[in-house]
């Protein structure tokens, strides 16, 4: 098994050079990894543009059509905003990351055919990364509504996943997402970087995570609030996929594999706009926009890997609701150590998740689960206690396996993720470049 050691200190120094895609990386780093990048697009599915033919024929896309436009039309009404509204497009969608352009806001009427509207199945780049997202807690619940007591601008998201190889949407698959609030703040996790990080009583708290199962046509729906950002970051969500999985009398999963961990985001104008709503105007934290993540600018030549959406009223606070397909490998295995774990008396502290600093391999007693499974229950004993963390930065520990290879990757919990990518979607040829060691 080939394993590799990525990790670096989240702090101030990571935003000392816009051209440094990762904390703690150099120049020569991030051009090698730039080079690396290139290397692997040039032979691998990026998007899912191969399957829209194939989508088309099958009928996906009048599904989809008449089924997310049912769904706008629900967001409204519980919102109790008018259907006779028209939909309003604040988004350029012939341009990815061009921050500078004005928003168009006069859009489509409601007279329109749903179909000009929600035509797009806009679909995430599939790249191999270097990294994996902060904060994955472990033993989430299986919900639709994730918002709990927190404050901001709703948001309904509708995806679907397709499988890459098939061209086939996926049903009976789990999806999780998590994302921070509006001020930057994951639940569930207390380290530096993340709010404050002597209050433990976020150890505790659930807000902005949840599950959900998709459906015949590979959709799962989500009530949320737009996520907010935080230092050297684009604002973003994180989401992964697993199979097989058995939903538990407590609702949270247990069994399966996981195959796909990935990133959502946002158009820079969208951004901006909820910027101006309270609390996000009140965040004090510097918002990185997605022209600075230099490897989502490079990746957006030719794929667009943002959110598509509308407003559900007048203006951005009465809510947005957004779509987006993606493409998961269901031949992938992914095994990833949580940063936390909740349990029936809280959150608890993974102290494997390590520390985020220091060289060699992982450390010993990853507390890892089974290659490629999910755990049954929790993972962690119903009583104990666990040392917060106090590091910079948390880690994770990642194992994947197509075609028969395997390795074990530590990545940085605060380095970036650019895309919404299939993370470290392993090949003899894609990783040869591991082994210089």
């Amino acid at each position: 098994m080939k394993s590799i050691l990525f990790s670096t200190l989240m702090g101030a120094a990571m935003l000392a050079s816009p051209a440094i895609a990762h904390p703690g990386q150099s120049a020569e780093e991030h051009a090698q990894e730039i080079a690396e990048r290139r290397a692997y697009l040039a032979n691998n599915k990026r998007s899912l543009a191969h399957c829209a033919e194939k989508l088309k024929a099958r009928g996906n896309d009048v599904a989809m059509h008449a089924r997310r436009s049912a769904a706008f039309e629900k967001a409204r009404a519980k919102r109790a905003i008018s259907q006779d509204k028209p939909y309003l497009r604040a988004r350029d969608l012939d341009t990815v990351l061009n921050t500078s352009h004005e928003s168009n806001l006069t859009g489509i009427t409601v007279d329109s055919d749903p179909s000009i509207l929600f035509a797009g199945n806009n679909s995430c780049i599939l790249t191999p990364e270097t990294t994996q997202g902060p904060y994955w807690v472990q033993g989430e619940l299986v919900r639709k509504d994730i918002t709990e007591d927190q404050e901001g601008v709703p948001l309904t998201l509708d995806i679907q996943i397709i499988d890459v190889n098939t061209c086939e949407p996926v049903p009976e698959a789990f999806l999780e997402i998590w994302h921070c609030n509006s001020t930057g703040v994951y639940s569930g996790v207390v380290a530096n970087g993340n709010g404050d990080n002597s209050d433990s009583t976020n150890l505790d708290n659930t807000f902005f995570r949840g599950i959900q199962q998709s459906d015949a046509d590979g959709v799962v729906v989500f009530e949320t609030l737009f996520p907010g950002h935080y230092t050297g970051r684009a604002t973003h969500i994180h989401v992964m996929t697993s199979q097989d999985a058995t939903v538990n009398a407590n609702e949270t999963l247990s069994g399966g594999s996981i195959t796909h961990v990935g990133q959502m985001f946002f158009d820079q104008d969208l951004i901006s706009l909820v910027e101006q709503e309270e609390p996000y105007a009140s965040n004090t934290q510097e918002l990185t926009t997605n022209a600075e993540d230099s490897i989502l600018a490079e990746e957006a030549s030719d794929v667009d890997p943002m959110i598509e959406y509308v407003l559900l009223g007048d203006s951005v606070s009465e809510g947005i609701f957004g779509w987006l397909a993606f493409g998961m490998d269901t031949n992938n295995a992914f095994n990833i150590t949580p940063a936390a774990y909740l349990t029936e008396n809280g959150g608890v502290v993974n102290e494997n998740a390590g520390s985020g600093m220091g060289g060699g391999g992982p450390p010993s007693g990853t507390g890892a689960p089974p290659s490629g499974a999910i755990p049954s229950g929790t993972g962690v004993p119903p009583s104990g206690t666990a040392s917060l963390l106090e590091s910079a930065a948390a880690t994770t520990l990642l194992t994947v396996s197509t075609s028969g290879a395997s390795s074990t990757v530590r990545f940085d919990e605060r380095e970036r993720l650019f895309g919404c990518s299939i993370y470290a979607m392993i090949s003899s040829s894609a990783m040869e470049w591991l082994d210089a060691e």
